[in-house]
């Protein structure tokens, strides 16, 4: 009885932990949002973006309102954006997404944690080259005809569509756009009567590296601890999950990523290129704490 409990409380602690995670970092995008643009969802895009995200999260609507209100006040954080850049263990590229209101602080954690976990910290532009900028779009597909959809998107800067899943298995339908497009593809949804489950930017990995299970495991421990630094909003790496064995027990323990690599433009005939259900995408890569090494060692899980 001792041990279920303290498995259980374990299991109630990192859910706990990672929800804490999840609102601290919409409450800073909240208001970074409310800085740039003002309070009103209405007139900021931004802001509308960061409390649909917020539901995405099951974040209390109490506390985004408190959140709207405490970036409208005078003595408000100023949150600065800032992307670090390094190498993981095994030349894996990592990118680091933060929000500080202490560069100086947050470099030296970012350092520490490449350095004391077998990472390299690099310059600005040592790793960004091998990712691109998208904005990436989860909806619901009940209801949804997603052909019909994707055509329409398509004049509207959509470049990749596919399924997915998320987090607790559910279907979901990712659309992913070039960045400087993501304005334009989140009005289409809203001419259409699509509320998105969540919009957000996302660095996408285009060139893929294939870890076995000891390099991805050793790679996991480093984001594990970039994750952990409260000035950290998300991050991003080139790996895929090792591959798996061709027998169908073996495949019924890996679930298809949340986000994914597309297919080759060339590789399509009709529509915005598919999202591959056999790559990952670098965030997600996280998300998922490595499917199939959380398959052989459940000390790895979330």
């Amino acid at each position: 009885m001792g041990r279920i409990f303290e498995v259980r409380k374990h299991t109630m602690f990192a859910r706990w932990n990672r929800m804490a995670k999840q609102f601290s970092r919409i409450g800073k995008d909240i208001t970074i949002a409310v800085k740039k643009g003002g309070s009103d969802p209405n007139a900021n895009p931004a802001l509308r973006r960061a409390i649909q995200n917020s539901r995405a999260v099951n974040m209390p609507k109490d506390k985004v309102e408190s959140a709207i209100k405490r970036a409208s006040g005078r003595d408000a954080a100023n949150f600065e954006e800032v992307i670090y850049e390094g190498y993981a263990p095994h030349g894996v590229a990592v990118l680091v997404e933060c929000a500080t209101d202490n560069p100086t602080r947050t470099v030296a954690a970012i350092r520490n944690a490449f350095n004391k976990n077998g990472g390299n910290f690099a310059t600005t532009g040592s790793v960004a080259f091998q990712f691109r900028r998208m904005g990436v779009f989860r909806l619901n597909p009940e209801g949804i005809d997603q052909d019909d959809l994707e055509l329409y998107l398509i004049d509207h800067g959509l470049e990749e569509f596919g399924e997915s899943t998320g987090e607790k298995g559910e279907p979901q339908l990712v659309a992913r756009c070039l960045f400087e497009d993501f304005g334009t593809l989140q009005k289409a949804l809203e001419e259409r009567g699509i509320t998105p489950i969540s919009a957000e930017h996302e660095y996408i990995c285009t060139t893929p590296t294939e870890l076995g299970e000891a390099e991805a495991t050793e790679v996991l421990e480093l984001i594990d601890k970039l994750e952990q630094d409260d000035d950290v909003q998300k991050v991003y790496h080139t790996p895929r999950p090792p591959r798996q064995p061709s027998d169908s027990k073996a495949s019924a323990t890996v679930s298809a990523p949340e986000n994914a690599v597309s297919t080759p433009r060339s590789a399509v005939t009709k529509g915005a290129p598919r999202i591959s259900a056999s790559a990952t995408n670098s965030a997600s890569y996280a998300d998922s704490r490595l499917a199939s090494v959380t398959a052989n060692t459940r000390s790895l899980g979330k």
